[in-house]
């Protein structure tokens, strides 16, 4: 993989990127900003596709409401609206699959152009890819909304669980989403040839597994399908458990090392 073969903004911003985690005397190469520009995108194209997934919910849910108003409340509706928010969920989770295969195909190329390929001193489990109080958190954060959205399925309300029915679909979609992409993450091969590159994986490897993990839409769904039903209490206790888990989120979020501080670590890095 020559220089000329990759744009010049990519290799500057590989370069501000290893400056930011502390390899400022490390030269850039094109296969690092190549695999480095790929995850970009990707993850510029992930967050397009949650927010257009978070729409959809809520057209699915307004769209309902509306029609059941001009008809008069039938609820004849529904069972279509969850087909079609079924739907939706299997298309997001095919699409982030197809994203991460688009990361896994560059770093496959990437790796073939490599004379020997580096291996880890240790093996990445999710312990040190993760960490466990984000795993512990994000593991949480899902178990806590699909306790709530279940609850309200108990409710004498039709309004509140049809929104808890399009929130627990939602939920399950997102999560086995996690699941597939922290798979990813944690079993693709190393491309990397020596210490430099190795601590370089690694550091791709946490910054990825913690964007995947972070529980964004599980704080976004409430608020598109939940909010509008007539349970003053559930909408309290949904903001009550939002505010609490950004709260938590940012705590660990302070006291957990920074992607190169861990990569140095498991490499066995100075």
């Amino acid at each position: 993989m020559s220089e000329q073969s990759v744009r010049q903004t990519d290799i500057e911003q590989a370069g501000v990127w290893l400056a930011g985690h502390g390899l400022a005397d490390v030269r850039p190469t094109p296969l690092l900003a190549t695999r480095l520009a790929v995850r970009r995108r990707t993850r510029l194209a992930g967050q397009i596709l949650l927010a257009a997934f978070i729409i959809a919910v809520a057209l699915v849910y307004t769209g309902t409401r509306t029609a059941e108003v001009r008809v008069g409340g039938s609820g004849s509706y529904r069972p279509w609206s969850l087909l079609v928010l079924t739907a939706v969920v299997v298309a997001l989770v095919l699409a982030q699959a197809l994203l991460d295969r688009r990361v896994r195909q560059v770093d496959r190329l990437a790796g073939a152009t490599l004379p020997r390929r580096a291996a880890h001193p240790v093996r990445l489990g999710w312990r040190t890819v993760l960490g466990r109080p984000r795993a512990a958190f994000a593991a949480a954060t899902f178990a806590g909304a699909m306790v709530m959205a279940i609850g309200a399925l108990t409710a004498q309300d039709s309004t509140a669980r049809y929104a808890a029915l399009l929130l627990l679909i939602g939920l399950c979609g997102i999560a086995v989403g996690v699941v597939v992409q922290l798979r990813h993450v944690l079993t693709h091969p190393v491309v990397a040839d020596d210490e430099v590159s190795l601590t370089a994986d690694v550091i791709m490897r946490v910054e990825d597994a913690r964007e995947v993990a972070t529980p964004t839409v599980v704080w976004s769904l409430p608020v598109v399908s939940v909010f509008e039903t007539a349970l003053g209490w559930w909408n309290v206790a949904w903001l009550a458990f939002i505010v609490l888990s950004v709260i938590t989120f940012a705590l660990i979020t302070a006291r957990t090392p920074q992607s190169g501080t861990v990569a140095r670590h498991a490499t066995g890095a100075r």
